[in-house]
């Protein structure tokens, strides 16, 4: 089979396309036959070494993926030769065939297509967790969304109005906003040409925003919590800008607010029913025509390390797939 592999770490322009042989799946693994596959931040990271995880070389980034099962392990009775499936694999989709654990694989609804079943689990899934197990976020509440064009922060935009709140979405230019008005944003700011402070205090009527959801990070999180009401909750979810944010503590004693991290890949493996539950909404939602995934770009597997810089460099609007058959 064809994988692209990182043998060292590096820029993605190091990356290789070769031929490796197929996974074999261990007892409690399923191997999937790849036929699309997300691209997301960690996979910027991982091949530079910057990651949480260092997996061993050579291996393939690619931290989801979408296809269909041709052999399963002996301890894995949820799905069967066939099933057309998404996974969470860490990484290793950006090949063929990859093998992966049965609890982190879950059949795809039939009105998904594998390249939207690409772009949705972990886009989704760490964004359904944010708003419902971390933040609490109710009906009638404020949310803002920064990098909100971005693949999580779309959806987040919609899961938020799925769960009635009310969407500030913050981006970096009118195109980017205009994406996530069509998501259903309420109101929009430019935070490279507004202040993003003046513009909260606005929109609130200066009572700031209940829930800010943040997979940016650098100066935008300290003048985000700054416009944070009583009760408040910011999620960190990630540091797109590349700068990972400092913040004076006694903000949180003067906002009564909550600094809260977001972590969906601990969560999952941690809290499996949770999470199922949590997909079981989200592909509900999707049935219904709140969620529409939005894939912008594709790129063929020889060309991954050109998807994986398009992330990189913050061009992209909501999803990058990577499209392996």
């Amino acid at each position: 089979m064809k994988a692209v592999l990182c043998k060292a770490f590096g820029p993605a322009e190091t990356l290789v396309l070769e031929e490796v042989p197929s996974p074999e799946p261990k007892k409690f693994e399923v191997l999937l036959d790849v036929h699309a596959a997300g691209v997301n931040f960690p996979d910027t990271l991982i091949i530079e070494g910057k990651y949480q995880f260092k997996p061993p070389f050579p291996f393939s980034p690619g931290g989801e993926a979408a296809g269909v099962v041709v052999a399963v392990g002996e301890k894995v009775g949820h799905v069967k030769l066939g099933d057309r499936v998404m996974a969470l694999t860490g990484w290793g989709s950006f090949a063929e065939q990859v093998a992966v654990g049965g609890d982190k694989v879950m059949p795809i609804p039939a009105d998904l297509d594998f390249t939207s079943a690409a772009a949705f689990g972990m886009t989704y899934g760490t964004s359904m967790h944010a708003l419902k197990q971390r933040a609490n976020l109710q009906p009638g509440e404020t949310l803002l969304v920064l990098g909100a064009s971005g693949g999580v922060g779309l959806a987040a935009v919609e899961i938020g109005k799925a769960m009635g709140a009310r969407v500030i979405a913050a981006a970096s230019s009118a195109e980017k906003l205009a994406v996530a008005k069509a998501s259903g944003a309420d109101e929009l700011i430019n935070y490279s040409e507004e202040n993003l402070r003046d513009r909260l205090k606005e929109i609130t009527g200066d009572k700031g925003v209940d829930v800010v959801y943040d997979p940016v990070g650098g100066d935008l999180l300290e003048l985000a919590f700054r416009s944070i009401a009583w009760n408040g909750r910011l999620l960190v979810v990630g540091f797109a800008s590349g700068t990972i944010p400092s913040l004076p503590a006694n903000l949180t004693l003067l906002k009564g607010a909550s600094l809260v991290g977001v972590f969906w890949g601990a969560f999952a493996a941690r809290q499996p029913q949770d999470n199922l539950a949590n997909f079981q909404q989200l592909f509900k939602w999707h049935a219904e025509g709140k969620l529409k995934p939005l894939v912008s770009q594709t790129y063929p597997l020889e060309r991954a390390a050109d998807a994986i810089n398009h992330l990189g460099q913050r061009k992209a609007v909501g999803k990058v797939v990577v499209q392996v058959r």
